[in-house]
């Protein structure tokens, strides 16, 4: 029985921007991410990290060079089909939370599902209370962010982003924005769902201590891939 094709496969992505004046950040990146990982992509500012997140996360097309998800190449996908790939297939987390202010927690945590259907529907609510719960603030859903702390206001994001069960979360600085307590907290809640879920995370992160508990570290530098210079944990 064959190997099943990685969740994620990038294969020597190129990224350019300018017309007249060409200014390359992506230098034919190559990479992959298997089903269940917890995958730490480090570099420092400028080294292209935001931008890999973004093709990668169908918001952005690379100039030259392939993406495949789960096997199926996206070169030829309109930009409706990649708005429904994204929509099934990946959830995010910021480091700001991108929350309502004007909505409630549950509200906040329903709005991939109704973005996705164009409608709410009796059974989001539902969908969302359970995220929420797994997320341990069951009892705020109905507060609005602006009670909620920090720490509550990222496990909101979480509960957003696994609401409609993707198989990969793209993390952008998850924990930038906390104290090393709550940090702690939240990549722990994101382990968890991890392990117990299969869910596969793709986490953007400065703190090479917070790395080095994934289960693998991959380094940007100048827009290239680089062997890490420290090993994560689980290495």
């Amino acid at each position: 029985m064959s190997e099943p094709p990685p969740l994620l496969r990038l294969e020597r992505v190129v990224k350019d921007y300018g017309t007249q004046v060409v200014t390359r950040v992506l230098h034919g990146v190559d990479l992959e991410l298997r089903r269940g990982e917890l995958v730490a992509l480090v570099g420092r500012s400028g080294s292209g990290k935001s931008t890999l997140l973004n093709i990668i996360g169908l918001l952005d097309r690379p100039t030259a060079g392939a993406i495949l998800i789960d096997g199926t190449r996206l070169e030829t996908l309109g930009d409706h089909e990649r708005t429904w790939l994204r929509a099934r297939f990946i959830g995010f987390i910021f480091q700001f939370h991108h929350l309502v202010m004007a909505l409630s927690a549950v509200e906040n945590v329903m709005m991939p599902l109704s973005a996705r259907s164009g409608r709410v529907r009796p059974e989001m609510r539902a969908r969302a209370l359970a995220a929420l719960a797994d997320v341990g603030l069951a009892d705020r859903a109905d507060e609005s962010p602006r009670r909620l702390s920090g720490g509550q206001q990222q496990r909101v994001a979480i509960a957003r982003a696994l609401v409609g069960d993707p198989p990969l979360v793209l993390a952008d600085e998850p924990t930038g924005n906390l104290d090393s307590t709550t940090a702690d907290e939240v990549f722990a809640l994101m382990r968890r769902v991890n392990r117990e879920r299969g869910v596969a995370f793709l986490l953007v992160t400065h703190d090479r201590e917070l790395a080095r508990r994934c289960d693998r570290i991959v380094e940007l530098i100048d827009g290239r891939i680089a062997r890490p210079p420290f090993q994560s944990e689980t290495d």
